[in-house]
């Protein structure tokens, strides 16, 4: 008992010392490469070393592009014809059956869709008048029309799409990627979140390690300021005082490992090394002035240094660049319950020029082939109106994703829906079936990328998903 108590101090004046004796994170990183030894070197600790998956891989990164609010299918990639005659009456009691809606009462009337659409590439694949970007490089995506989800709220859905759960404390999509292949970038993270717009319902559990080492969960970049908080070091520490400190953290990590074996601590050390690097890289980055004007007109960015989706899509061409292996856009603007038509009106004039560029940009430099693009939400939209009749709930039984890149099949519509946009009538496509699919494009057999916590295997698709073959090259 004595012992294990003299450990619990030790650890606690190693938190203290870390946590609060003002050294700052940068200058902690500093001390790990100016004298990275046997530390990481003795160890055999390189967790975030490049690892090769199971078997060849079609895509090497990814880029998703998160609509989080769920974007309505119905106003934009599922046209329902059917829908647009039946405006303003009642859903047939049939379709109704067993039907448990968020908020409104099921039997609401029908709404028809806001928006035209139109056939567009040699592919004929129909689009939303609101799409004109998306819809120019319609040969070039894989659209979805038959996801379908377990949860009906934001949260839960979000964290589901993202981890595969709708419980908290999963790891992320985007940290088993890391974790399962590594990074082939020393001067920026593994894995990097961008957000506009409100962030997201499902905060940090959306791109988080959960039980996984800390160190492959995403890491947010601001779009003022520092790019990461805390990467200055504090006001008052010279380089002598600084020197002087980073060597004593040297020595007591060095001791610390010995001692605990606590991977923690790798993970730490891992990120005051990142932390030390991002103070040049991060601005670099960020820094968006050696693009053309050409360029930001591609976008359609305005303003180099305000925050929008527009940068973001460009940040993360850059990211890619870069050799980041996970980049994730987080863009919370798609909840209409109320005020449909101008709101996604709006949203798509944010999202639809800057997501095409992207897809383009990435192809014209040659990196389409090898990088997996996603855009989607949580889930879609109800055929019943809410909110007068201008809006739609929550709807999980089905809502449209598409993909570009990393193998999947070009100009291909997947699945088919009922003539109100309500049901799957053909090839569902459940989260964990998509899941499977996107870490299939990148090397892995799902059920065999797992790890070991609280005495049993977890893994990205839980028990459940199948690779749909039928969506790839």
């Amino acid at each position: 008992m004595n012992d294990f108590l003299t450990k619990q101090a030790r650890l606690a004046r190693r938190r203290w010392f870390f946590r609060d004796c003002g050294v700052g994170l940068a200058g902690i990183a500093a001390s790990s490469l100016m004298g990275r030894d046997s530390l990481l070197a003795a160890s055999d600790n390189a967790p975030l070393s490049v690892k090769q998956p199971h078997f060849p891989a079609k895509a090497k990164r990814v880029i998703y592009m998160f609509q989080a609010g769920a974007p309505s299918h119905l106003e934009l990639y599922d046209y329902k014809p059917e829908l647009t005659k039946n405006d303003g009456k009642l859903p047939p009691k049939e379709l109704l059956a067993g039907y448990r809606a968020a908020f409104i009462d099921p039997n609401s009337a029908l709404l028809g869709p806001k928006f035209k659409f139109a056939k567009h590439g040699k592919c004929g694949m129909e689009l939303s008048e609101v799409l004109p970007h998306i819809a120019s490089i319609a040969d070039e995506i894989c659209l979805v029309k038959t996801m379908q989800t377990d949860a009906v709220n934001h949260a839960p859905a979000q964290i589901m799409m993202n981890t595969g759960s709708q419980q908290f404390g999963r790891p992320s999509f985007g940290a088993w990627t890391l974790y399962g292949l590594g990074s082939e970038c020393e001067e920026l993270p593994g894995f990097v979140v961008l957000t506009s717009a409100k962030g997201t319902s499902g905060g940090a559990s959306n791109y988080g390690a959960g039980f996984l080492p800390t160190l492959y969960g995403g890491t947010p970049l601001r779009s003022g300021g520092d790019a990461v908080l805390y990467l200055s070091n504090p006001n008052g520490i010279d380089q002598a005082a600084q020197r002087s400190s980073l060597d004593t953290l040297h020595r007591l990590n060095e001791l610390a490992m010995q001692e605990f074996s606590d991977p923690e601590i790798t993970a730490r050390i891992q990120s005051y090394e990142m932390a030390y690097r991002l103070q040049t890289s991060a601005p670099e980055l960020m820094d968006l002035s050696k693009e053309s004007a050409g360029t930001l007109e591609r976008y359609g960015i305005k303003d180099p240094k305000e925050s929008s989706f527009a940068r973001n899509c460009l940040l993360a061409r850059r990211l890619a660049e870069r050799g980041v292996r996970f980049v994730q856009l987080f863009h919370e603007a798609w909840d209409q319950h109320g005020g449909l038509t101008a709101g996604v009106k709006a949203n798509a004039g944010d999202t639809d020029r800057p997501s095409a560029a992207l897809v383009q940009d990435l192809k014209e430099r040659g990196l389409l082939e090898d990088t997996l693009v996603v855009w989607g939400g949580e889930f879609g939209r109800t055929p019943m109106v809410q909110g007068g009749n201008d809006g739609r709930d929550h709807h999980n039984r089905c809502f449209s994703m598409w993909f570009a890149g990393g193998g999947f099949k070009k100009g291909y519509v997947h699945g088919e829906t009922d003539d109100f946009g309500f049901n799957v009538s053909k090839n569902p496509v459940h989260v964990h079936d998509l899941n499977a699919t996107l870490l299939h494009q990148l090397g892995f057999d799902h059920t065999r990328l797992i790890h070991r916590f609280q005495g049993r295997d977890f893994r990205l698709t839980d028990v459940h998903g199948n690779v749909i073959r039928e969506m790839l090259a």
